[in-house]
């Protein structure tokens, strides 16, 4: 009797190890899609991904390089290299040039295809990840408080 309980005993925890393995495997595989990786400038020219993958490009809009239209394009630069983004669709109120953005896309024959453009919500407020990728480079100067 007492071999029985033993051996019930670890049969459920194989199988509660089984579902929790399961389970994480569900997990991860939903949220492959949802994941998006993070990279400046200088990181997409050193190493530039490739056609199919998609993640976050941030960095500084370059003065004078914003055209409207029917397909908006704008360089992004972190004082190191620059990128240039082409994106269909309405743009932030909030974006300018010489401003911080962050833009999820696609790169592409050598241009940043961007579906969702961020922009900075006050004179004071830049994405952390903006931040760190231009002190990296030296070009970042905080704000006056």
């Amino acid at each position: 009797m007492k071999g029985l309980k033993k051996k019930r005993r670890i049969q459920i925890i194989v199988l509660a190890f089984a579902a929790l393995a399961l389970s994480a495997g569900l997990i991860g595989y939903a949220f492959q899609d949802g994941i998006n990786f993070f990279r400046s400038p200088s990181q997409v020219a050193e190493a530039p991904p490739g056609p199919d993958e998609v993640f976050r490009l941030g960095g500084l809009v370059e003065e004078g390089s914003l055209e409207r239209g029917d397909m908006i394009r704008f360089v992004v630069t972190d004082g190191g290299a620059s990128v240039p983004v082409t994106f269909v669709g309405i743009l932030p109120d909030l974006f300018a040039e010489n401003q911080g953005m962050i833009g999820t896309g696609r790169y592409v024959n050598g241009v940043f295809e961007a579906s969702e453009i961020l922009a900075k919500h006050d004179e004071n407020y830049m994405p952390k990840e903006v931040i760190d990728a231009l002190k990296e480079q030296g070009v970042y100067e905080a704000p006056e408080s």
